[in-house]
């Protein structure tokens, strides 16, 4: 193979990869922009079907940045952030077992939405050593094809890669089992051998900050917890 040959090679493959990830970026970012509206829908619609009428206990949608939003509900803050750049798969990943992208491999280029779980307080006390947990992760690909990893999304893991289009139906239905989740996933009392010594520091930042470090799991091996 010549130099010229292998430039021709080398720029091919370029502006093929860059053609699918800016496809694979429009799609995601559509995806995005209808879970806003989506987040946005859901917190009208159960604020209007709540019985209990106080404040603390509601839906509240707010859009933090282009990439970002948090759905509040009650005590639990659920923030959503797209990436804005585009990820393949590493070889181990059981995607690439299957055939739809064992017959095209540009369909392992994916945009990945995450999603947060974090207590409501820890942003309004600025408790910035409190912890937070990624519950879920949603996948589009460069044909709006996906699948989710995370609790609770078993109809959506990746052995179903390339059968079905991202659907706003679809999409809600992903939204409402992560809100389940994130209401089921409770604060657990600490265990007391990690909390039974504490620093002079501590105490002083708990008593005029109340920032003594909070999660729902701490102490607890989150990637171990069993609820499906």
């Amino acid at each position: 193979m010549t130099e010229q040959d292998k430039k021709e090679q080398i720029l091919t493959a370029l502006e093929m990869k860059s053609l699918v990830k800016q496809k694979v970026y429009d799609q995601t970012i559509e995806v995005f922009n209808l879970l806003k509206e989506i987040l946005q829908e859901i917190a009208i619609e159960f604020n209007s079907d709540l019985q209990v009428k106080d404040p603390r206990v509601s839906f509240e949608f707010k859009e933090r940045s282009q990439f970002e939003v948090e759905l509040k509900v009650a005590g639990d803050l659920l923030i959503f952030s797209m990436h804005s750049n585009i990820f393949e798969f590493d070889r181990d990943h059981n995607v690439w077992k299957l055939n739809y992208v064992k017959d095209n491999s540009l369909f392992s280029f994916c945009g990945i939405i995450n999603v947060y779980n974090f207590l409501a307080d820890s942003f309004k006390y600025n408790r910035l050593e409190d912890l937070g947990y990624l519950i879920a992760r949603v996948f589009i690909n460069l044909e709006k094809h996906f699948f989710v990893e995370g609790k609770r999304q078993q109809e959506y893991l990746y052995n179903n890669f390339g059968n079905s289009v991202l659907t706003k139906e679809t999409l809600k239905d992903i939204v409402l089992r992560i809100i389940n989740y994130a209401l089921d996933f409770d604060l657990l009392v600490p265990p007391y051998d990690s909390v039974k010594i504490a620093s002079v520091a501590q105490l002083i930042e708990k008593v005029e900050y109340h920032k003594m470090k909070t999660g729902k799991r701490l102490g607890f091996k989150f990637n171990s917890d069993d609820v499906s």
